[in-house]
């Protein structure tokens, strides 16, 4: 199988390893020339996580990587989605098979990241996702996890897993494209709120934390015409452990650091994924006391200031106990 992957990034050169020295297949790692990621991989054959195998072309003709793949991969920031899907459907992939490794949500618009690529003129019967727990830093010591493959084309999905398992990653089969979607994304919105809890000192609230927030986002899921339930499944819940209590975790750390007054310089997708489920729970009339929280410690409280300025996230998570007493389901 000829796989191409676009982003090599973090996760986007992780899946190029994976698909390569795991799987054993034909892989077309593809970045921008001049990025950061892609650079280094060019000049050293190496980043931080792994090393490139010898099943792996290194591109940046994108042209080149879309066109001779047999399944395109994406795995870049979730924000850069839509004018990303300009530059590849110049090219032709029309009836080629798309696997989302991303978890977010639009900003601008609320949509998830499938429905973007649909409205890029990606079929949707095309179009599948591959979410779920596991660190690269853990993979590549040969640790295994279990992940979730999901479309709206069960054929797709059914191939996609069966193609792509192995004794390193087991997938399940999804069957809530929305849920799964939502889920995966909301996650890194708890993450942050796990982080600000470790960096002021409250990590018993974690266990709290995790209960509440897989109900809040279960609630938005049914809302939006997902299953309740998928919020308990391995696009949320069971990527917890990865999220909000690794040390490798971005959002986490991007929490941890917030609460000290400083920045992280990594990217933290859950930033923009609560400021879009804040709108969208406004939309669906959804009550999202942590995303809201997390959204307020993001972008309207003094965090970064230092001092007391830093001290005011964490006063904003702690106002979720001022709420009016309620039944817990």
């Amino acid at each position: 199988m000829k796989v191409s992957v676009l982003g090599c990034g973090r996760w986007g050169s992780f899946i190029a390893w994976y698909q390569a020295t795991v799987l054993k297949n034909s892989v077309t790692s593809w970045g921008p020339e001049g990025d950061y990621s892609y650079e280094i991989l060019k000049n050293t054959g190496k980043n931080e996580y792994v090393t490139l195998d010898k099943n792996i072309t290194l591109t940046c003709d994108l042209k080149y990587a879309v066109e001779q793949a047999d399944v395109i991969i994406i795995s870049i920031s979730s924000q850069g989605l839509r004018g990303f899907m300009k530059k590849v459907t110049a090219f032709d992939c029309k009836d080629k098979p798309f696997v989302l490794c991303m978890k977010g949500i639009e900003e601008s618009t609320g949509k998830r990241l499938s429905e973007v690529l649909a409205e890029s003129g990606i079929a949707r019967e095309n179009i599948a996702v591959w979410v779920g727990p596991g660190h690269i830093q853990a993979f590549t010591r040969g640790i295994p996890n279990c992940m979730v493959i999901d479309s709206d084309n069960e054929t797709l999905k059914r191939r996609l897993a069966d193609g792509f398992k192995s004794n390193l990653i087991r997938f399940y089969y999804g069957n809530d494209l929305i849920g799964t979607e939502i889920g995966a994304a909301a996650k890194n919105v708890l993450g942050i709120a796990a982080g600000v809890l470790d960096g002021s000192g409250y990590v018993s609230l974690k266990g709290p934390l995790m209960a509440r927030g897989a109900y809040e986002v279960g609630k938005l899921i049914q809302a939006m015409n997902g299953k309740f339930s998928s919020a308990y499944g391995l696009a949320h819940l069971g990527d917890y452990e990865t999220t909000l209590f690794s040390e490798y975790s971005h959002n986490r750390r991007y929490g941890e650091m917030m609460a000290h007054g400083s920045k992280f310089d990594k990217l933290a997708e859950g930033v923009m994924t609560a400021k879009a489920m804040k709108e969208l729970g406004d939309k669906y009339g959804v009550e999202l006391p942590i995303t809201n929280a997390v959204y307020e410690a993001c972008f309207l409280s003094r965090a970064f200031e230092g001092g007391e300025g830093a001290r005011t996230c964490m006063d904003i998570i702690l106002k979720l106990f001022d709420r009016q007493t309620k039944s817990e389901f």
